[in-house]
């Protein structure tokens, strides 16, 4: 599904589907990118990863380096709702190959969305990958909808 050739990615990670994750690694990773809103309650955490329909992670020696996970009714929609790289590993592949994963996984689904921030490089990433941001579809236009408990959306 990738419209362009993953970076080199280095040969002693590997990605591949996992059924679990070590909390503390899962909570490093997250800080890591700057998502420690998410640590402040570690096994809600890690409820949230073990309640996922599928869980990819890259891992470097014994390092958690990345993961990428996704809800799903695996006919009709996936969600992609985490996708993260530790910053000393991006820009190598690593993002892309997990998403792949994730993608190549659901590929028989017909809907996969996601959500992400504004930032130049997201945006990029995931048009590269082929998704579209539904600020810019005319020929069938959507909008997206979201709650966020806690959170001042104005």
């Amino acid at each position: 599904m990738s419209t362009k050739p993953p970076a080199s990615v280095p040969s002693s990670v590997r990605i591949a589907p996992a059924e679990d994750v070590d909390q503390d690694a899962l909570c490093a990773l997250y800080d890591a990118v700057g998502w420690s809103t998410y640590t402040h309650e570690p096994t809600q955490l890690l409820a949230a990863i073990r309640g996922s329909d599928f869980l990819v992670t890259a891992v470097e020696g014994d390092l958690l380096i990345g993961l990428a996970r996704a809800i799903s009714d695996d006919s009709s929609i996936a969600y992609v709702q985490d996708i993260l790289v530790r910053p000393t590993h991006q820009g190598q592949g690593v993002g892309r190959l997990l998403l792949t994963a994730v993608l190549d996984r659901y590929k028989h689904v017909r809907q996969k969305v996601l959500l992400t921030d504004d930032r130049p490089e997201q945006l990029q990433f995931y048009a590269s990958m082929g998704f579209k941001n539904t600020r810019d579809l005319t020929k069938t236009p959507l909008n997206a909808f979201v709650i966020i408990e806690g959170a001042s959306l104005g």
